[in-house]
């Protein structure tokens, strides 16, 4: 699972492997620092509904934190090479405050509502400490929503999994030594602990791959949108820095994310 696979990709692929009955066991290779809790979510319930039937070994490649370490909690068994970095238990929102940069740009916004809160959310003022609270709130559970996974996927009490959900990143072989993992070791160690846990003694592998969208198909997914948003921003004056800030702040806001930003 990379930073661009969605939970649809990711549930057409578990499918294949569920459906074909040549298949005794399936090993999810996962590279990613996580992303929105939603889809996080809807992978993870992807993951246990396969996992009723065949077991499911994790396999971490560089890194599977956060949201790359949530999906993988509740695998029959997690290896990960001892330089990998895991963990980053947390969840983070952010609003950035863009008022200013609007100010810059000579843009004034004007607000009509219907609801207290209708706003909170735009970016265009500071929350006031009501709001914060409510935010806190919501990223709160978030917060617990992971950490009642962990537990249930590791075997291990709130309280532990508390004491190690700091957003804190562990290399693989101290993620073993605190038992977020059960084995040090590549993609063979996996694939390896997967047919002993379905009992085949000289495994055959098929690998399931995400689609790649032809040159038409990418050129026909075009978000021209977006694309018209690009030109507008030029034609505003930003600068090529400012421009990918604002694209990168537009999808990630106000989403609650179990993310690792570095």
């Amino acid at each position: 699972w990379g930073s661009a696979i969605t939970p649809s990709s990711v549930r057409e692929q578990l499918n294949k492997a569920e459906q074909d009955m040549t298949v005794k066991a399936i090993v999810l290779r996962i590279e990613s620092p996580g992303g929105v809790v939603a889809p996080c979510q809807e992978i993870l319930g992807e993951i246990e509904e396969v996992k009723r039937s065949k077991p499911i070994i994790v396999s971490m490649g560089s890194m599977a934190a956060s949201g790359g370490y949530y999906i993988s909690a509740k695998a029959d068994k997690i290896v990960a090479l001892p330089g990998t970095l895991t963990g980053s238990i947390g969840v983070i929102s952010q609003i950035p405050n863009v008022k200013g940069l609007y100010e810059k740009l000579g843009i004034e916004i004007q607000t009509f509502k219907g609801g207290k809160y209708k706003d909170m959310y735009s970016g265009l003022r500071e929350l006031t400490p009501e709001e914060k609270e409510i935010m806190q709130q919501m990223t709160d559970e978030y917060y617990e929503q992971f950490v009642e996974v962990v537990a249930e996927g590791r075997g291990l009490s709130m309280e532990e999994v508390r004491s190690l959900a700091t957003g804190q990143l562990y290399i693989g072989s101290e993620a073993k030594e605190l038992g977020l993992i059960d084995e040090l070791g590549g993609l063979d160690t996996a694939i390896d602990l997967a047919a002993q846990l379905a009992g085949v003694e000289a495994p055959t592998v098929e690998y399931y791959k995400p689609k790649r969208p032809s040159l038409l198909e990418s050129l026909l997914g075009l978000d021209l949108g977006n694309l018209a948003d690009i030109i507008e921003m030029k034609l505003l004056g930003l600068s090529g820095q400012e421009i990918v800030l604002l694209q990168t702040l537009s999808h990630t806001y106000p989403q609650p994310q179990y993310l690792y930003q570095s």
